[in-house]
């Protein structure tokens, strides 16, 4: 029987283990996709100190266990190595169908990746205090409005929950409520009183050149309806007995 494995302390090496030259502890494994990986730690139980002057990460054991975890639950090893860049091109390029201003802000939020640290981060080293401080950074230090984040954080959450969907991370980082993050500091719009309305009504009724536009102004005023689903309505849309409009279509 060939004599087991030991490291310096004496201590038995398990299957892919092995303790480098210069002390750090080496873990060699085939991932999913069938590739040779290693990972390394200067300390090979949760229980070890690290050396003066090296960073604490997790041990080799932990990270194994973490491993065979990931593996057991087919849950890609280092988020498929995908950063979030890449995570959010992934997300953007299945949203097909989309209006062009969607696309636009799409755009933006990936524009703001390639130049932030951030995007360049792998997925699965991304928490959810992580992603909160990110976006405290983005207000108080780029000076991003509540509006901005809110559209940033509206691509990047569903973006995570793909990774999430297909197994490349547990859990996502962006599922949490906005507002206990970051301040709200959107203006808020006042409506037209009714007074004002009555107003406005009465003054176009009146006026010689608008009243032409007056029955359009009032059902716009009255229904809420969009500009573009006014200009698609036929008759065919209006049923005159119970007093409703169908809204199906807009120009």
């Amino acid at each position: 029987m060939s004599e087991k494995r030991r490291d310096h302390r004496g201590r038995i090496l398990h299957n892919g283990e092995i303790q480098l030259s210069d002390g750090r502890y080496r873990f060699k494994y085939v991932d999913e996709m069938g590739k040779e990986r290693c990972v390394y730690s200067w300390r090979l139980d949760h229980n070890d100190a690290t050396p003066k002057g090296k960073r604490r990460t997790l041990s080799l054991r932990e990270t194994e266990k973490k491993i065979q975890t990931d593996h057991f639950e087919q849950i890609a090893t280092n988020g498929g190595n995908m950063t979030v860049l890449e995570l959010v091109e992934k997300y953007t390029s299945t949203k097909t169908g989309v209006r062009p201003t969607t696309v636009a802000g799409y755009g933006t939020v990936i524009n703001l990746l390639k130049k932030d640290p951030f995007g360049k981060r792998r997925i699965d080293t991304v928490r959810i205090s992580d992603a909160k401080c990110w976006l405290i950074h983005l207000q108080q230090v780029e000076k991003k409005s509540y509006s901005s984040i809110h559209s940033i954080r509206g691509v990047l959450r569903p973006a995570f929950q793909l990774a999430v969907d297909d197994d490349l991370i547990r859990k996502n980082p962006f599922q949490f409520q906005l507002m206990e993050v970051v301040v709200n500091d959107s203006v808020t719009r006042e409506a037209i009183s009714r007074a004002e309305e009555r107003k406005f009504l009465r003054f176009v009724k009146e006026d010689p050149h608008f009243c032409r536009y007056y029955e359009g102004i009032y059902i716009l005023f009255k229904t809420g309806l969009r500009i573009s689903e006014f200009c698609g309505l036929t008759i065919s849309d209006i049923d005159f007995k119970e007093h409703t409009i169908n809204i199906d279509h807009q120009l």
